[in-house]
């Protein structure tokens, strides 16, 4: 699968690196042989929520993170994601059943060890979601250095009644599933979280986008839902719009360049789970640039061939989870099979409508 079109040959990978693609049938001696399958490049995963699944099993189960992340690295390894951005909040409530309390540096500590002690199969980058309206989103980002791998800041405001939960009554079920609230206790946390939009949304805001620059990160919006949020995410200097929740604030991020990446489990089910615009109708009017597999890790490859017959055209749709997305957060060793690039390889059948996925390497070592 080279970037433009789909070829017979193979591809070498030394000491982690690509170092020759050849076409034509040629089985080299001690190859691999994937006669019928599909050879693409590893996939890049931007926004992940699989890593807090891990290390918060139910609501209130805090599990060992040691484990928790290994776990959850072999399971993305198995769904062919090589590069991950693991999502971590970053900004607390540390009142009332809506409270959030800081992980964020403990748990970034214990992944960036076990990855320099070489316990992961995968590349891991860190995405630091910065929860505008918290009490403590500036100091906990302050906890945070340039050293970090800190690859992305996204721009996170949850505040009831806009952006993804402007419908009210889906708030109320999810957090009533998640935290147990009765309405009493919902009609609290509304009223909170209100009230630390009034207090902290634009100082902190302002603030994240200024941790960004310091950390190198790339900036990223989230649920913009209007074309003003877009004007204020390019302001900010936002680079990707994660989930934008309609078709004006998806075709307003298009005239600021600004990349539209959505959710794999919305483009497979045929419509989000929170009543927002569908992703198949931001593709069918060419406003989709990546993929996110968000809270489903498989969900990543098979929204590529679900693309696929939609644009009828495969190496356009894989791009939208390998070459789109590193190229958004500015990795050029990566999301393509070139000669110089990262030995990140994917061996794939495909079974009727479904991608088998029969082999994954990571920097030429064989991972899955």
């Amino acid at each position: 699968m080279l970037p433009d079109r789909v070829v017979t040959g193979s591809v070498t990978i030394e000491q982690g690196v690509i170092t020759e693609i050849a076409e034509g049938d040629r089985v080299l001696v001690g190859a691999d042989d994937c006669t019928g399958d599909f050879v693409l490049p590893g996939l890049v995963e931007l926004h992940t929520d699989n890593i807090e699944r891990h290390i918060e099993p139910r609501p209130e189960v805090d599990w060992p993170h040691l484990p928790a992340l290994i776990a959850h690295d072999a399971e993305l390894a198995s769904t062919g994601i090589t590069t991950v951005f693991d999502a971590m909040r970053v900004g607390s409530i540390h009142g009332g059943k809506g409270r959030y309390i800081d992980y964020a540096r403990k748990l970034a500590d214990e992944l960036l060890s076990a990855q320099a002690e070489g316990f992961f199969k995968i590349s891991h980058f860190l995405h630091l979601r910065a929860e505008i309206c918290s009490e403590t989103l500036l100091q906990e980002l302050a906890c945070f250095g340039p050293e970090d791998r800190v690859g992305i800041v996204s721009l996170m405001d949850h505040t009831p009644g806009q952006r993804q939960f402007r419908n009210l009554s889906r708030l109320k079920t999810y957090v009533s599933k998640k935290r147990g609230m009765n309405d009493a206790e919902f009609a609290a946390h509304v009223e909170n979280l209100h009230g630390l939009q009034k207090r902290f949304g634009r100082k902190h805001e302002a603030g994240a986008v200024t941790e960004a620059a310091r950390l190198g990160a790339t900036l990223a919006s989230h649920d913009d839902t209007t074309a003003q949020h877009v004007d204020t995410s390019s302001e900010n200097g936002a680079a990707f719009a994660e989930f934008p929740t309609t078709f004006e604030a998806a075709a307003a991020c298009r005239t600021k360049n600004i990349a539209v990446m959505m959710g794999a489990p919305n483009l497979i089910r045929g419509g989000s789970h929170s009543g927002n615009v569908a992703a198949k109708d931001l593709a069918m009017a060419d406003l989709l640039d990546i993929v996110s597999s968000d809270y489903v890790p498989s969900a990543l490859l098979l929204s590529a061939f679900h693309l696929a017959e939609l644009w009828d055209d495969l190496p356009r749709a894989v791009a939208t989870v390998t070459r789109n997305p590193a190229k958004a957060v500015g990795l050029d060793d990566r999301g393509a099979l070139r000669v110089g690039w990262r030995g990140d390889v994917l061996r794939v059948r495909r079974m009727a409508h479904t991608p088998i996925l029969r082999g994954v390497w990571s920097r030429g070592n064989k991972v899955s």
